[in-house]
């Protein structure tokens, strides 16, 4: 895959962006980036927003900056000398797809039907924007398209939001999903950045879905851990389930036959999309293990532990079910 569809994949959210006023647009993307998100498309719905591309990609050159609503070879030429890094448009335009491929720029065009992908297939094209997404089915007709066209990534727009985010990119052929709704023209247009700032970091929490799932006690032994699981079963009725290597007591706690991963054990925190997850602790400095990665049967990573343990425990991310 493209190093810029890699990138963009392991940021997971895309905001769109609507520039009616030029010098709106770099304090926009120093607000972005402090709410966590460090990509942006920058819509070609204003005569403002090559300049717009320009002005962010010379103040945030490391901004992964892309053009939208790209509708012709022109556009395409003012996108990248601007800066932009990667191309979207919202519809299938074949001579536009043939030109950025000549110049080696990634493009996802909207897709809405199997015809469409099967053009973005036959040009080479390693993911594709589902627009309208909400309106054509949402992630029910990804997960059909999907099927057929397995090489194929999506970036559904339309109609994602805040509350539906983490459905989507929990599926594992959603590349990020791209959206306005934490960067409203009319706060752009007012100058609320701090709003923009907490709706960015609302849709990060929200997409990546981080919560407990349970607390993992290292015992010495069977014998130690079961009896364990019976305290807790008698003063608090939890159900236990013995295991091959831990006893469950509940759901929350897990108690491990023999001394595993962490000095007193693990903590495990659930996350819609673990590969995302970890890339986003990583931009905030948290170094990862990556000798611990677990992954399923699509290679998909399900489990990887934090580097530094928290106060003798070992700290690992999960995937869990959205």
């Amino acid at each position: 895959m493209h190093k810029v569809l890699e990138d963009l994949r392991k940021i997971g959210v895309l905001p769109i962006i609507k520039i009616d006023d030029v010098e709106k647009a770099v304090p926009l993307a120093k607000a972005i980036i402090a709410g966590g998100i460090p990509c942006a498309e920058v819509t070609f719905r204003t005569a403002q927003g090559e300049e717009a591309i320009r002005r962010i990609h010379k103040e945030f050159p490391t901004l992964l900056l892309g053009a939208g609503t790209v509708l012709s070879e022109e556009q395409v030429d003012k996108a990248i000398n601007a800066g932009a890094a990667f191309i979207v448009s919202p519809g299938f335009n074949p001579k536009v797809v043939a030109y950025c491929n000549k110049k080696g720029i990634p493009i996802t065009p909207g897709c809405s039907s199997p015809s469409d992908i099967e053009q973005a297939i036959g040009l080479g094209l390693e993911a594709v924007k589902i627009f309208p997404a909400e309106q054509v089915g949402g992630l029910d007709f990804i997960k059909a398209v999907a099927g057929p066209y397995t090489s194929m990534m999506f970036v559904p727009t339309g109609g994602v939001n805040a509350q539906n985010i983490a459905k989507y990119t929990a599926f594992d052929k959603v590349l990020a999903c791209g959206g306005s709704w934490m960067v409203g023209a009319d706060l752009i247009n007012a100058g609320d950045f701090d709003r923009i700032t907490a709706l960015c970091k609302e849709a990060m929490h929200n997409m990546l879905s981080l919560s407990m799932v349970h607390i993992g006690i290292n015992a010495q032994s069977e014998d130690e851990a079961l009896k364990a699981a019976k305290t807790f079963e008698a003063m608090f009725g939890l159900t236990i389930k013995n295991g091959n290597s831990s006893v469950f007591a509940g759901d929350g706690i897990e108690i491990v036959k023999k001394p595993g991963p962490g000095k007193n054990g693990h903590i495990a925190i659930g996350a819609s999309n673990v590969v995302k997850a970890a890339a986003f602790l990583e931009r905030q400095g948290i170094a990862f293990d990556k000798d611990t990665v677990k992954t399923d049967a699509k290679g998909d990573w399900t489990v990887v532990y934090l580097k530094d343990e928290i106060l003798g425990f070992a700290v690992h991310l999960v995937q869990k079910k959205i």
